[in-house]
C-alpha cells in the first residue's frame, strides 16, 4: 500500500493525541458522578460513539447522492467505508450502553424505544453491506447501494427523536429535556468540558478511520484493475 501523505500522517498523529487527552480528562479530570459513581464515566465513550454512528450513516447518504450525480467511484468508496465505520461505532455504543445500563437500569438490555430503533438502524446498514456483496457489477452495485443509503438514512432521525416521541427511560443528553424521558443527570462544568472534548476526539477518530479506509479501498481498486489487465494480456 502506498505511503500515506503528510496530511494523512498528521491527521493520524493529531487523532492519537486527542484520544489520549480525552482518556486523561475522563479518568483524571472529570469528577465522580454522585448517584451512579464510576460507571458513569462510560458516558464519555457511549454518547460520542452513538453520535458518530449517526454521522457516519448521514455521510453515506450524502456520498451516495453525490455518486448518483457524478458517477465517480470515489464517492461510492466514501459511502461504503462510512457504513463500515458507522457499524463499528454502533457496536461500541451498544456495548458501552449495555455496560452502563446494568447498574443504572438493573438490566443489560431493554426494548426501550431508543434501543429498539437503534437496533433496527444497525440492521438496515448490515443489509446495506449484504446488498453490496450480492451484486458483482461495480457500477450497478454502486447505484443500488447509493439509493439504499439515501432511503436507509430515514432511520437516523427516527432513532434520534425516539426519546422525544415516545415514553422512554433513556436520558435526553443533547437538546432540551423531554417530559417523556425518565432518565438523566446533571453535568458539572468539568463534566461538560470532558464530554465536549471526547466528542471532538471521537469526531477526529471517525475522520481518520474514514480517510484511511477510503485509501485502502482505492488501493484495492487499483490492484483489481491491474489483475484484470494481466488476465486480459
Amino acid at each position: 500500500m502506498p505511503k500515506a501523505s503528510r496530511s494523512v500522517q498528521l491527521l493520524n498523529i493529531v487523532t492519537a493525541v486527542l484520544m489520549l487527552i480525552a482518556l486523561g480528562l475522563v479518568f483524571l479530570y472529570a469528577p465522580r458522578e454522585r448517584v451512579m459513581g464510576e460507571v458513569q464515566r462510560i458516558f464519555y465513550f457511549h454518547v460520542p460513539s452513538a453520535w458518530l454512528s449517526f454521522t457516519a450513516f448521514v455521510v453515506t447518504a450524502v456520498a451516495g447522492a453525490v455518486y448518483l450525480r457524478t458517477a465517480r467511484p470515489f464517492w461510492d468508496q466514501v459511502a461504503s467505508s462510512s457504513v463500515e465505520i458507522g457499524l463499528l461505532f454502533t457496536i461500541m455504543a451498544t456495548v458501552s450502553g449495555s455496560i452502563w445500563a446494568r447498574p443504572a437500569w438493573n438490566t443489560w438490555w431493554t426494548w426501550d424505544p431508543r434501543l429498539t430503533t437503534y437496533t433496527i438502524m444497525a440492521l438496515i446498514y448490515v443489509a446495506y453491506l449484504m446488498l453490496r456483496q450480492g451484486i458483482e457489477d461495480p457500477e450497478r452495485r454502486a447505484r443500488f447501494a447509493a439509493v439504499y443509503g439515501i432511503v436507509g438514512v430515514i432511520s437516523v432521525p427516527i432513532t434520534w427523536f425516539s426519546i422525544r416521541w415516545w415514553r422512554t427511560i433513556h436520558p435526553v443528553v443533547i437538546g432540551s429535556g423531554s417530559a417523556t424521558a425518565e432518565g438523566g443527570f446533571d453535568m458539572t462544568s468539568k463534566m461538560l468540558t470532558t464530554f465536549l472534548f471526547a466528542n471532538l476526539a471521537f469526531t477526529f477518530l471517525y475522520a481518520t478511520l474514514l480517510v484511511n479506509r477510503v485509501r485502502l479501498a482505492r488501493f484495492s481498486e487499483r490492484v483489481e484493475q491491474l489483475k484484470a489487465r494481466l488476465l486480459a494480456a
